[in-house]
């Protein structure tokens, strides 16, 4: 992003009302603000961003507005003086002297009653309670047309004679004058094109449904979730140095290995989500050459130079015509006003880059967008505010154009349909090539470039690994991930954004954990012998629209940023703001399966059934036996327990030791009691 204000850039202007004005900056125009004034173009060129610039009054010389830019002390005027006098280095007094409601330097307003008595002055005397509002609506708009001191004089004198003015709190009295100030000051901020002020300014001043809804940190979400960054340094492929006689058998093989830092979007907010992941990304400002912004604040008092002697010409046409005399105005010599630079992106001539052969890829291998689309040109449009035409043929230079991919969903499913990837690319000798017509020969490369394209992009997108897929479309979500999961490498994440959240749950139902256990237990015939690859791309069914094993970690969610009125009792969120869906965003992460069962590994003990719950014997040595039901040996903290138990006598189900036979020491074993048609019978466990 450029640091100063350049030709012909689109920038944000953000008014005293709160609202953002989006106009493009071009040179020798004048820019309208309505009721703020105008003021040319070229006053604003070559300074920096996020200045604050006043709108003055017209002088009797000159048929325009100036600009004067608002230092940060008048800015923060008030707060200044809060702070000082709470550190205890001015009074309340001399804060009120220096407010900005203040008159004029040298200048003195007064408020009067019927009889003509002064009530009140501008040294902020208190006003009476019997004064009455002299100030109409008609003298309000006289104060606006004769256009004094910016503004800042109307404020004053609607302050003056308001006549409750002593009995507002001090929270009505800042918002009175807040009020008051957004509506007569003419000040106006200009701020460079992002995409959290664009999608702001295209939610509350144009059309919202076109960008469905999006607002600024919806953006944010859906970038985060989608793990979307910079994909590493540029990796592009080599010329091939195809001759005009060679066909499709010198086209620059796909090479998995180098596919890296890439992402699959699906877009229906007329690239607005390309914008917000290219700029989180790295690819969406121009770079800026060395010295470039230095030309343009050099060239900027020249522009004003001549701005000043056209009005002088202007001015004096007007006289000249006024008087009858018919006599040209004199020209001004060029040493006096410097000519201005013919307007380019980069303001200087450009340095025209060689072309490569026909199939050459201009297209980088990494840090990639690829967009999937439904028409044959995806509407990509909102990119024009970053300077980016997608329809330009001869585009000048541009971050995307490297880094900028798309195809149709009928070149990613069929491919073999579309006759831009299938049809052969046209070949011709170079000496039939130098007899044809110059236009001729512009369709033969230009059919060969777009074949070598077309076949690159769409070899690359079918061959996968890709780093993330993140989607804003009204299409099914469902249909959607049936095609484009396959893509995926392992890990990589998903985020799909709906104003609504009936579609996003149907999705999320379909990676359930009753589904995926139902598939893993192989209740699906249809899934049978097939292969790993095979049941990635499965078509589905009415059960299982989609494979529920390959998204791990799903979950949907929302985020809706409102700002507050924050007072003490009072705290509620601004009931001025705007409505509209809140939007929802589907988050999942790609899963590899494995093939074939998962085992557990590790030491665990084994439990027997309940038939074989024998004691185990111990030989002579105290050694362990083998056990009857498995006939494995036992490790050594089964034989430890089981040693422990065999020092103590056994119990019988009361809880109570079994008697012990006297003549051979041995324990008795355990007994049980069974009642059997009425009669008490034990038995040996």
């Amino acid at each position: 992003m450029h640091s100063l204000i350049r030709p012909n850039a689109w920038v944000g202007l953000k008014l005293p009302s709160g609202s953002t004005k989006i106009i493009q900056i071009v040179p020798d125009t004048t820019i309208s603000l309505g009721k703020y004034g105008a003021f040319p173009a070229n006053l604003v060129l070559g300074r920096p961003y996020h200045l604050t610039f006043e709108v003055l009054d017209k002088t009797p010389e000159e048929a325009f507005s100036r600009l004067r830019i608002v230092p940060a002390s008048e800015l923060h005027a008030e707060v200044i003086a809060e702070e000082d006098e709470a550190e205890g280095k001015t009074t309340a007094a001399d804060r009120d002297a220096n407010a900005v409601l203040t008159a004029t330097e040298g200048e003195e307003f007064s408020l009067v009653d019927e009889q003509g008595n002064i009530v009140a002055r501008s040294g902020r005397e208190v006003i009476d309670d019997s004064a009455i509002q002299k100030l109409t609506h008609d003298e309000i708009e006289e104060l606006k047309r004769e256009g004094n001191n910016a503004g800042k004089d109307v404020i004053a004198k609607l302050m003056l004679s308001h006549t409750a003015l002593d009995q507002k709190t001090t929270f009505s009295l800042a918002k009175y004058k807040l009020l008051k100030t957004k509506k007569y000051i003419r000040r106006f901020q200009v701020v460079p094109i992002d995409v959290a002020t664009f999608a702001q300014w295209q939610l509350e001043e144009k059309d919202a449904s076109k960008i469905m809804d999006m607002r600024a940190e919806m953006f944010g979400l859906v970038g985060c979730w989608g793990n979307v960054h910079y994909g590493g340094e540029d990796s592009m492929i080599d010329d091939p140095h195809s001759r005009t006689d060679q066909g499709e058998e010198t086209c620059v093989p796909i090479q998995p290995d180098e596919l890296k830092g890439r992402w699959l979007v699906v877009d229906d907010t007329c690239g607005m989500l390309v914008a917000a992941m290219a700029e989180r990304m790295g690819v969406l400002y121009p770079k800026e050459e060395e010295g470039e912004d230095a030309t343009v604040a050099e060239q900027a008092p020249a522009r004003e130079a001549k701005q000043e002697v056209k009005t002088d010409a202007e001015t004096q046409n007007g006289t000249a015509q006024e008087n009858g005399d018919v006599d040209m105005v004199d020209v001004v010599p060029e040493t006096t006003v410097p000519e201005r630079p013919k307007m380019t992106t980069t303001n200087k001539k450009q340095k025209v880059r060689p072309r490569g052969s026909d199939f050459a890829i201009p297209f980088s291998q990494t840090n990639t967008l690829t967009v999937i689309h439904s028409t044959s040109q995806p509407n990509l449009s909102l990119l024009n505010y970053w300077n980016f035409d997608i329809t330009a043929p001869n585009h000048p230079p541009h971050p995307l154009l490297n880094h900028l991919l798309n195809l149709t969903w009928l070149q990613l499913l069929k491919p073999e349909l579309d006759t831009s990837y299938s049809t052969e690319p046209p070949t011709a000798s170079a000496e039939e090539l130098a007899s044809w017509k110059p236009s001729r020969r512009g369709n033969f490369h230009r059919k060969r470039r777009r074949f070598a394209r077309t076949r690159y992009i769409v070899d690359s997108t079918r061959a996968g690994n890709f780093s993330g897929l993140v989607c804003a479309s009204s299409m099914d979500p469902i249909s959607i991930l049936k095609h484009t999961l396959p893509l995926l490498a392992g890990g990589a994440p998903v985020a799909i954004y709906s104003p609504s959240i009936e579609p996003l749950a149907a999705l999320a139902d379909c990676f359930s954990v009753p589904r995926r256990t139902a598939w893993t237990s192989g209740n699906v015939p249809e899934t049978v012998g097939k292969s790993l690859e095979e049941l990635e791309r499965w078509e589905g069914n009415e059960q299982f629209p989609l494979n529920p094993t390959l998204l791990q970690g799903v979950s949907i969610q929302t985020s809706r940023a409102r700002r507050w009125q924050v007072l003490p009792m009072r705290t509620h969120p601004l009931m001025t703001e705007r409505g509209g869906a809140d939007g929802y965003v589907f988050t999942a992460w790609r899963a590899k399966p494995a093939e074939g069962r998962v085992e557990a590994r590790g030491k665990f003990k084994k439990i027997q059934p309940s038939s074989s719950k024998k004691a185990a014997k111990i030989d002579g040595e105290g050694t362990p036996a083998e056990t009857p039901a498995t006939g494995e040996e036992e490790d050594s903290a089964t034989v430890g327990k089981r040693k422990r138990a065999d020092t103590l006598p056994p119990l019988d189900t009361e809880g109570t030791p079994a008697p012990e036979n006297a003549a051979t020491g041995d324990v008795a074993s355990p007994t049980k009691k069974r009642k059997v048609d009425g009669e008490a019978k034990v038995e040996e466990v």
